[in-house]
């Protein structure tokens, strides 16, 4: 897990550095691991949205790792705190509560660690990607400025999602 001087303050140049260092050990091995998991995952999911599913989720969670790995935009701002702690935290119980599952990932759940925190607080983006689709055939959106979830409101408690520190908002036309 990343460590984080909370005394001090955190940038967004500092974590982005933070992020990098802990992306850059992730080789082929952990991204096909990850890959194959979220293949294997979605055989759950219904097969009218399954194929854009994992489209969605491989996009925007395991080829990220490579533009994170890439980024070198020289971001300017302090970060809020208590909002990266609380999220540090959800990510921490979140790999706590899955150690124990035989089927947890760890390859998968770090690069969706790294990757929640880059475009929550980095990039100032939602978790999913817009396009990202969910059941009945909604979808994140980018509207203006602002992004939009079908879920958010459902999900920001869940303790094992990660809408409680995810920038979109709830679409209200869901």
């Amino acid at each position: 897990m990343m460590d984080l001087n909370w005394e001090k303050g955190v940038s967004k140049k500092e974590l982005l550095k933070i992020l990098k260092n802990n992306a850059h050990p992730i080789g082929i091995e952990e991204i096909i691991s990850a890959s194959n998991f979220i293949h294997e995952d979605a055989c759950y999911i219904q097969a009218d949205y399954r194929k854009k599913f994992i489209k969605s989720y491989i996009d925007g969670f395991i080829l990220r790792i490579k533009d994170l790995k890439n980024d070198d935009t020289r971001y300017q701002g302090e970060l809020g705190q208590k909002d990266l702690k609380f999220a540090l935290d959800l990510l921490k119980e979140q790999k706590a509560a899955n150690d124990v599952n035989k089927d947890f990932n760890h390859s998968f759940f770090k690069i969706y660690m790294i990757i929640s925190v880059y475009t929550t607080f980095v990039l100032e983006e939602p978790v999913h990607p817009p396009g990202t689709p969910f059941p009945g055939g909604f979808e994140v959106k980018l509207d203006g400025k602002t992004y939009t979830c079908p879920v958010k409101e459902s999900q920001k408690d869940n303790p094992g999602a990660v809408c409680g520190f995810c920038i979109a908002e709830q679409d209200e036309s869901v």
